[in-house]
């Protein structure tokens, strides 16, 4: 071998090494970078966790003042309020699961109700059922309770005065925050919808140019409604200047809400749903959210496989998880509702009997078929939120609340500062309508005065032997109740921690529309072929839900917080 021969060899040896130990450099880089993506957040003390880390500070600030998680829960829930208009919310409604260091546990409905004057039949338009009444219109607007169900939850377990966990509110509210890039991109999609309100062009752009990153938003009308909260508690809601404001935009423009509609609103305090899962208790909401029933049932079926052996998101889970979501959407659709309208068989639909017959009709090899003859499930809009609180003693939190739509009705009502919610979409469209696409006519949730409309918002706790193990839950209409179920069986089945549950890929089955969504380039290819040739129709999608969940290392007694990326600005803040 010549010198230069054996020079060139050696020197193509060392290029070699060196684009070796690059790309080793950077498989590890990818790594590391991927770890750290899915490491949760750590806490020993308490922990907040929501979809904007501004909301979330504030809680942890009255974690660190002296404050509980309901205390931290009801400052969170009122920040979000102001920094994320498009779910926070004073004009909508919710649902909050608290569990104390104790064991007891309550859950607060504080579910948007009818107006007085609403009935079955009120979308319905010369024979025809009217969509944009429905959902689109100043008649598509229920009874806010939020106001009157974070002051219940307060009132029974709070420890700090209401004003003090108010106050932050109004200071973002008045003093302005700075508006990022995810709240920036969100409200110029929002201004079309807002185009014929003027309070709302006036509050959330400026002077109908959209607002840009690192704009300072500022919503005096807001802050000196929260004033009167503040000082007043739900009275300042439901009373005097606000409730005039309420009902002068309403029937001014064909709404039903009188203040008579909002002085008569009631929080309720009910018992949970329970319910148990490879040994560990299941506290939910109970109607009428349905997701409570519809988890337990799910979790009830899905005890009697082996998830774990057929592995993470393998054709066989997904097809098993698909078939217990399809059976429990099913019965969502036909039994549930405001149970002080309806007998609703809650205690036989979350019963291992019922579970176990359920199962029976699961074929192993192939899809079951959805018939629109039998029950159907309608839309329900993605657009609510989330918050999950822990404090140091271990009392816990699941908070879930929305305005319907993203900005709800969009409608900000003029003097007030808050948006209108459009809840009263969550009824049934009509009396017997029940199409492919999702709506239906079934009786239980058919609009009546007073009543609470069906939702799909899943707050839920699970605890093992007595003591806290995990919060979560999730926005997302009506796919929540599936995300929630899927990051549990993440963390019980999979062994994943906080952040990986969160990040891990989803997919939703919801009865009618017969199909399995999934999120678009989060599964493999063969398992898609190996799910159609089983009978399953694949509907790729978006991203689905925005988890926000808890998890309790009982051994280092250490929280890890798992905040949902799917969308920006959110944050899991340490006491």
């Amino acid at each position: 071998m010549t010198r230069v021969r054996a020079l060139r060899m050696l020197s193509r040896d060392l290029f070699r090494m060196k684009r070796l130990k690059s790309f080793v450099a950077a498989l590890l880089t990818v790594t590391a970078i991927a770890h750290a993506a899915s490491t949760p957040t750590y806490a020993s003390k308490g922990v907040v966790v929501s979809q904007s880390e501004l909301a979330s500070t504030v809680g942890a600030k009255v974690l660190r003042d002296g404050g509980n998680a309901i205390d931290a829960a009801v400052a969170t829930a009122f920040a979000l309020a102001v920094t994320h208009p498009s779910a926070g919310n004073i004009g909508g409604g919710g649902f909050l699961v608290f569990r104390s260091v104790r064991g007891e546990a309550d859950t607060y409905d504080f579910r948007e109700t009818a107006p007085a004057r609403a009935a079955a039949e009120m979308f319905v338009r010369d024979g025809k059922y009217d969509s944009g009444s429905h959902h689109e219109s100043h008649l598509s607007v229920g009874v806010p309770g939020t106001v009157a169900g974070l002051h219940l939850a307060w009132q029974e377990h709070g420890k700090l005065p209401w004003a003090r966990l108010v106050e932050p509110a109004i200071k973002l509210a008045s003093d302005g925050f700075v508006v990022s890039h995810g709240l920036a991109r969100d409200l110029e999609r929002v201004l079309p919808r807002m185009k014929n309100h003027l309070a709302s062009l006036a509050q959330f752009s400026k002077r109908g140019a959209p607002y840009q990153p690192g704009d300072l938003l500022k919503q005096p009308d807001l802050a000196r409604t929260l004033e009167r909260i503040a000082k007043q508690g739900p009275a300042g809601f439901y009373e005097g200047e606000t409730a005039a404001l309420i009902e002068k935009e309403l029937l001014a423009h064909g709404g039903l809400i009188t203040r008579e509609d909002l002085k008569s609103y009631v929080a309720k305090k009910r018992a949970p749903v329970r319910g148990s899962y490879r040994g560990f208790e299941i506290i939910s909401m109970p109607p009428p959210s349905s997701g409570g029933v519809a988890l337990i049932e799910m979790l009830n079926v899905l005890e009697g496989f082996e998830l774990r052996r057929n592995g993470f998101n393998s054709s066989t889970s997904i097809h098993l998880m698909a078939e217990a979501m399809r059976r429990a959407f099913a019965e969502r659709a036909q039994f549930l509702g405001d149970p002080d309208f309806s007998t609703i068989p809650a205690e036989r639909l979350t019963s291992k009997q019922h579970a176990d017959e359920l199962r029976k009709s699961i074929r192993l090899d192939r899809a079951s078929r959805s018939s629109v003859t039998n029950f159907a499930w309608r839309h329900e809009s993605d657009e609510t939120t989330h918050l999950s609180v822990v404090d140091k003693e271990r009392n816990a939190v699941a908070l879930t609340y929305t305005l319907e739509n993203a900005y709800g009705s969009a409608i900000v009502v003029p003097g007030a500062g808050f948006l209108l919610n459009n809840e009263m979409g969550d009824f049934n469209a009509q009396p017997g309508l029940t199409t492919t696409n999702g709506l239906i006519g079934t009786r239980p949730n058919l609009a009546a005065a007073g009543k609470r409309m069906l939702s799909s918002m899943t707050p839920t706790i699970l605890t093992r032997d007595g003591k806290l193990f995990m919060v979560t839950g999730s926005p997302g209409g009506r796919t929540i109740i599936n995300t929630v179920l899927e990051t549990i069986v993440n963390v019980l089945d999979f062994e994943m921690n906080a952040q990986e549950s969160v990040d891990a890929p989803r997919f939703h089955h919801q009865w009618l529309p017969d199909e399995i969504r999934y999120e678009r380039n989060g599964f493999s290819a063969d398992t898609l072929a190996t799910l159609r040739t089983r009978g399953h129709q694949l509907a790729p999608g978006s991203s689905q839900g925005i988890a926000e969940i808890i998890v309790l290392d009982a051994k280092r007694n250490v929280l890890e917080a798992g905040c949902d990326r799917r969308a920006p600005d959110g944050g899991a803040v340490a006491e």
